[in-house]
């Protein structure tokens, strides 16, 4: 019989206390609603005023530019001024924002003493130029992942952040806006599963092939598919299995399905140990079938030393297409939270109030570097599995 629908209100009530303010609602929580001691807390406001933290968008190559513009607006940025030469892609943020400024050229973004932030979406290969460029004209620079294509665009970008003191920070989405990625950082963080051992983490996408760019398919500008959505990958492994380093057992890559774009990796795995023991397994792939209810079965697998998490991010299977599920297992029962609407994406406010204070609460230099230079070292060392 499954133990979830015994827990008592004590019970919930003393192991909700035991993990903190972020658990704070435990109490509250039905004995027969299958989260135990786990209800999310909640949700982040707004970190400042309107007008306190302005921020521009330049280059909307990929359309991750509006979901980097809407979680900093809603942690209280202020987008001022867009920049992107095509024309046709500024009418969503003209909607989206009133009052901000399209610019002529990205010289009037850097010129504007009151743009403290730039994010991007530029083709792949020409983010780490574009973000040496706002560096070093004084301003913090938010690109979407991957952060580079080559390690020696990481190395340069490395130099200048730590010359200049400016950040350059990484929009890894599928845990900085899922909420039941946010959800297993607290979770981890408060030692439900204890020591991390294994982090497996999965990646598929749907390949939406006649809307994609032309340099989507163009191996030296997307970097290969471990570098662009693995990077996703090497992030979480980095953050859950609470590692600083790691080095590549093994990596490949494929083109198994789409031979009239030669150059696409629709396919990738790679192994990872990293520097505390904790080993990860990571799978990405473009092959999602068009008869899933979502772009991709997003999942990630931590197990640890007391219990194991099980992430259902996007859709669960035949039941919940919107996802945002967490499977909490540990030493008293299993449980299930829909954390769908309930947590929020912190990250965001604390990226910005480490901005103006110069901190690193939301996540440091090295860690947004360190994943990226994980995933090309993956890249790098692939072996082809496909002619």
């Amino acid at each position: 019989m499954n133990r979830r629908h015994f827990l008592t209100h004590s019970a919930v009530a003393a192991a909700g206390s035991a993990l903190g303010p972020a658990f704070a609602a435990a109490p509250a929580v039905r004995p027969d609603a299958g989260e135990g001691p786990y209800a999310p807390g909640p949700k982040p406001a707004p970190v400042v005023k309107p007008g306190e933290f302005g921020f521009a968008a330049a280059h909307f190559d990929h359309n991750h530019i509006a979901g980097q513009c809407s979680a900093l607006a809603a942690a209280g940025g202020t987008l001022r001024w867009i920049f992107e030469p095509d024309a046709r892609k500024h009418a969503p943020f003209l909607q989206r924002y009133p009052g901000v400024k399209v610019a002529r050229a990205l010289d009037e973004i850097l010129a504007d003493p009151e743009v403290r932030l730039v994010t991007a979406a530029a083709v792949t290969s020409e983010r780490a130029a574009l973000g040496i460029r706002v560096m070093r004209a004084g301003k913090d620079y938010f690109t979407d992942k991957a952060p580079c294509t080559t390690l020696e665009q990481l190395a340069d970008a490395r130099r200048v952040a730590a010359s200049t003191g400016r950040k350059y920070f990484t929009y890894y989405g599928e845990r900085l806006t899922s909420e039941a990625g946010m959800f297993a950082t607290d979770l981890v963080a408060a030692g439900v599963v204890g020591r991390v051992v294994q982090v497996v983490g999965l990646g598929p996408h749907r390949l939406n092939k006649a809307t994609r760019p032309a340099w989507f398919f163009q191996r030296e500008k997307y970097g290969g598919i471990l570098c662009d959505i693995g990077s996703h990958q090497c992030e979480q492994f980095l953050t859950y299995a609470g590692a600083r380093d790691a080095i590549v057992t093994h990596a490949a890559v494929g083109n198994f399905a789409n031979a009239d774009t030669p150059e696409l990796e629709d396919f990738g795995e790679a192994s990872f140990v990293g520097d505390n023991g904790a080993t990860n397994q990571i799978r990405v792939d473009w092959l999602t079938p068009d008869g899933l209810s979502n772009w991709g079965d997003g999942r990630t697998f931590i197990l640890g030393t007391k219990g194991f998490i099980e992430l259902r991010k996007y859709v669960d299977l035949t039941r919940n297409p919107k996802g945002g599920e967490v499977f909490i297992v540990d030493g008293r029962g299993e449980y299930r939270v829909d954390v769908t609407g309930r947590v929020g994406y912190r990250f965001f406010g604390e990226f910005i109030l480490d901005c103006l204070n110069r901190t690193e609460k939301a996540m440091t230099q090295e860690h947004a570097f360190k994943a990226a230079e994980l995933c090309l070292r993956a890249q790098a060392a692939a072996r082809r599995l496909t002619g």
